[in-house]
């Protein structure tokens, strides 16, 4: 039903997307999830051509609408569009809102216009707010509205550019809901959302974002329970990350431990698992210095990750050079490596590999 192919937006040098590439089957729900400043709205937009792609092609039911000779605004007659602001119109009442385009567009009689309305406001929940106007209803019943008036067009496609990210948590439940009825009957959706819960019960589909690509894409049950990527599996485990690289012998570690402390406060780790990782790292580093690069200069690159689900840390490492485990000591060694038997004691897991001269460490705590 819709084919993109090759689809890229730019804002000046602000590459936002860089080449998507998909197809969508008509009565699919696709998810579309990531972080903010992907591109995920600018990708649903594009859609419909409310912005208008610098190179790439779209099609709907095999109609190139990025052509020229294509007349747009009948194919959005076609598409739903709903947004994070409702647009309702404040000076007339939630029935005029919705016959409002069924009168203009569709040419409908006033008769018959309010009674389609009247029909999408039932399957909404809203009938007996009808002759209301928008600032009497609530955020949640606005959104609603919003709904009900695209359904109202008869739409092939339905698109939600992130409905709920301005409400509460009872009115996104009443939103939800709604959509989630559609989902039901069939009808072909597109949905930004941060709502990961609704996302995994909903869709057919899951399209990861980033780097101004579907970066990944799946089953609920691929992307939520087994994420391939690195990136997607970041994203879904709520996972907060902090990269460092040292490529010097004369590094500042008090610098590295401010930067590590930073990375705690902002993401409410507490100072018992910040006092660690700093020790942890701090070990390492002089134990990997004095046996790998005493001629020569460290390429070392670490990854922390924290869990706040989990309340757990996993600090990766990666440094060149000879085959070097600083877990690996004989007891003639224990004195001089009392820091390393200290983080023994703190650590859950650990795993040391050494492939292609780059050894790797695996820690958890």
């Amino acid at each position: 039903m819709i084919k993109i192919a090759g689809l890229k937006k730019s804002f000046g040098k602000l590459h936002v997307l860089k080449g998507i590439e998909i197809n969508i089957k008509k009565g699919e729900c696709i998810a579309i999830i990531g972080p903010s400043g992907t591109g995920k709205s600018v990708f649903l937009r594009s859609i419909a051509l409310l912005e208008k792609p610098d190179t790439g092609r779209i099609f709907i039911n095999d109609t190139e609408i990025t052509s020229k000779k294509t007349n747009i605004n009948k194919i959005r007659e076609k598409m739903g569009m709903v947004y994070q602001g409702y647009h309702l119109f404040s000076h007339l009442n939630i029935l005029d809102n919705i016959t409002l385009a069924l009168k203009k567009i569709k040419k409908m009689n006033k008769v018959n216009a309010e009674k389609k309305a009247m029909e999408m406001l039932n399957m909404v929940g809203l009938i007996e707010k009808a002759k209301n106007y928008p600032d009497q209803l609530s955020g949640g019943q606005q959104q609603r509205v919003a709904i009900a008036r695209c359904l109202a067009m008869e739409p092939e496609i339905m698109l939600f550019d992130e409905p709920t990210s301005a409400l509460d948590p009872t009115m996104t439940y009443e939103v939800l809901s709604i959509m989630k009825k559609l989902a039901e009957t069939g009808m072909t959706m597109l949905i930004v959302t941060h709502e990961m819960n609704f996302a995994k019960e909903v869709s057919d589909r899951v399209f990861f974002m980033d780097e101004g690509i579907i970066y990944e894409q799946g089953s609920p049950k691929d992307i939520f329970e087994n994420p391939l990527k690195e990136k997607t599996k970041i994203f879904i485990n709520g996972l907060k990350v902090f990269i460092y690289e040292i490529k010097s012998l004369n590094f500042d570690m008090v610098s590295m431990n401010a930067k590590i402390e930073v990375f705690c406060q902002k993401h409410n780790i507490n100072s018992k698992q910040k006092y660690n990782s700093q020790l942890i790292l701090e070990e390492i580093i002089v134990e990997i210095f004095k046996n790998c690069y005493k001629n020569s200069e460290p390429d070392l690159k670490y990854t922390i990750k924290y869990s706040a689900k989990a309340e757990e840390i996993t600090i990766n490492m990666d440094y060149t050079g000879k085959m070097f485990d600083p877990f690996e000591f004989t007891d003639e060694d224990i004195i001089d490596n009392l820091g390393m038997i200290l983080i023994k004691k703190i650590i859950k897991s650990y795993k040391f590999s050494h492939k292609d001269d780059c050894n790797t460490i695996h820690i958890t705590f």
